[in-house]
């Protein structure tokens, strides 16, 4: 399993729109990511959010975010968000601190796999 935890921040004043597009996220993007078994989850706190994805390789994540539909979502996104001077936005990866049950299990096997 491919894992990766990121925050970034919204714009002041963003955070309804931005939870109404992911309530009413795109089919097109829904179905690639169910496709490729993308899972998310994000958290909001104040203005700042919190994204922990999950797919089977990373390979899978790239193929459910490449092509015109995501192009044209990231650039909607970026609108609500914090970006750098290119207009891309601006995420920061997030170090594991603590893994239990499932989640250390699963980290696990893949460390082990890697030693192997």
């Amino acid at each position: 399993m491919w894992s990766k935890a990121l925050t970034y921040r919204l714009k002041p004043g963003c955070y309804a729109e931005y939870k109404k597009a992911h309530d009413e996220v795109w089919p097109e993007l829904a179905q690639a990511m169910s496709d490729n078994q993308v899972n998310m989850v994000i958290h909001h706190h104040e203005e700042r959010l919190y994204l922990y994805m999950t797919a089977p390789t990373e390979e899978h994540f790239n193929q459910s975010h490449t092509g015109k539909i995501a192009d044209r979502w990231l650039a909607y996104m970026a609108t609500l968000m914090i970006t750098d001077d290119e207009g891309k936005t601006i995420m920061d990866e997030m170090d594991m601190a603590f893994a239990f049950g499932r989640y250390k299990e699963e980290l696990d096997e893949k460390l082990n796999s890697r030693l192997a």
